[in-house]
């Protein structure tokens, strides 16, 4: 018999901490599910440093240092954490090289590409010089539509050659992967948009706000929201069960909800960027950003959840002696593997018995024809007698039955 707790849908208690309900906000264990249970708070105190650090360097004018530690803090702390749970499984060199490397070597020559072609480098917000002056069509068309794309079928290339080895095929590591190459892609993009900065040296007479608005938000929201938007994508590639589902349907919609989420980000950085008031601009794109990283770890978490729960209950068919395919069955109503003889789905609770009837062919009666020959006629076995059964006559049949 299954039991359940009162909490039916089992949004109380997130799976990759139970201390966690799954409509919660928390960054670390989100983007970082399998070191949420060890020591999240090592990775979120390091975040945190990197965050005052880059802050403090702003405040006093050197723009460099805050520059260069707001773009590298987040890739640093998660290559940390791959190597602490060895999620690279003693293969350092290919998932350093496929995850971060690639994207972010991919992400500094698309960038350059479409960036300095239209004049960029010299601008403080880096997105205003598009429109010269104004927001136009061709400007909104580029900066919100063809870069979000590209950019993000760029990021989809490492994490989904990874995921398709037999090594990574989990649901987990296609999250983890997917946040290492938005990440790498976002310090690409920061590094070729705030290079005038970074190579500017210090400045004495800056505007505190500003510049602090426009560290956190290149350095911590940007990324954020382009590794969760990949994650969720590269999570649908690599799927439920055993091995990758590849480039299925949910796939392809996870790839569009990360482009969605992207759009909806850049094409507030271009509209924000024409402001009047500098600061006020990156102030409201830092807010439209929170928006969308909410929603974003909102889908990711739910993702993670279901996951973790079809993982545990794959295990339980395996310790009542189900091996993956032999008369292992599923929910109708969640697709969830069922355990062993179970009358209700332990994860959403539907009955057992509400699945259609399988269907059984109809065996000849027993009697004489069912027998292992039929009299008088030697070497005929059993499955010569449903042939001559059918073909007799209906009339025949009929007498019997009268």
């Amino acid at each position: 018999m299954d039991e359940r707790s009162p909490d039916k849908d089992r949004r109380r208690a997130f799976a990759v901490k139970p201390d966690e309900p799954v409509a919660s906000f928390a960054v670390v264990s989100s983007i970082m599910p399998r070191g949420a249970g060890e020591k999240p708070q090592t990775y979120r105190i390091a975040i945190m440093i990197a965050l005052v650090v880059a802050l403090l360097a702003a405040c006093f004018g050197a723009l460099p240092i805050a520059v260069l530690v707001a773009a590298f803090a987040i890739p640093i702390v998660y290559i940390v954490y791959l190597y602490d749970v060895n999620l690279w499984d003693d293969h350092p060199i290919q998932v350093t090289a496929m995850a971060f490397v690639l994207t972010m070597v991919l992400g500094i020559g698309f960038t350059l590409l479409w960036f300095n072609l239209l004049g960029g480098g010299e601008s403080l917000h880096s997105m205003d010089i598009l429109g010269q002056g104004g927001p136009t069509i061709g400007g909104f068309l580029l900066a919100a539509i063809a870069v979000p794309v590209i950019g993000e079928v760029l990021r989809q290339l490492g994490p989904v050659y990874l995921a398709s080895r037999p090594r990574y095929d989990d649901l987990l590591d296609g999250v983890s992967f997917g946040v290492i190459s938005g990440v790498a892609y976002s310090t690409a993009d920061t590094l070729v948009r705030q290079w005038p900065l970074i190579v500017g040296g210090l400045t004495r007479e800056i505007d505190p706000g500003l510049w602090m608005s426009l560290i956190f938000l290149e350095g911590f929201v940007k990324p954020l929201i382009i590794g969760t938007a990949s994650g969720i994508a590269c999570a649908e590639f690599s799927g439920l069960g055993k091995g990758y589902d590849g480039f299925t349907p949910r796939y392809f919609r996870g790839v569009a909800e990360a482009i969605a989420a992207n759009i909806l980000y850049q094409g507030g950085v271009y509209l924000f960027g024409f402001v009047d008031n500098p600061t006020m601009g990156v102030v409201l794109t830092i807010l439209w950003g929170l928006l969308i990283l909410a929603v974003l770890l909102l889908r990711i978490r739910a993702i993670l959840h279901v996951a973790l729960i079809e993982a545990a209950l794959e295990d339980a068919q395996r310790d009542t002696g189900i091996v993956d395919g032999e008369d292992q069955t599923f929910c109708a109503q969640c697709e969830m593997p069922l355990l062993n003889r179970a009358a209700f789905c332990s994860a959403c609770g539907a009955a057992v018995r509400t699945r259609h009837k399988e269907h059984h062919p109809k065996l000849p009666p027993p009697g004489p024809a069912s027998s292992a020959s039929f009299p008088g006629t030697a070497g005929s076995d059993f499955e010569s007698a449903p042939t001559r059964t059918a073909e007799r006559p209906a009339s025949e049949d009929q007498g019997d039955r009268a």
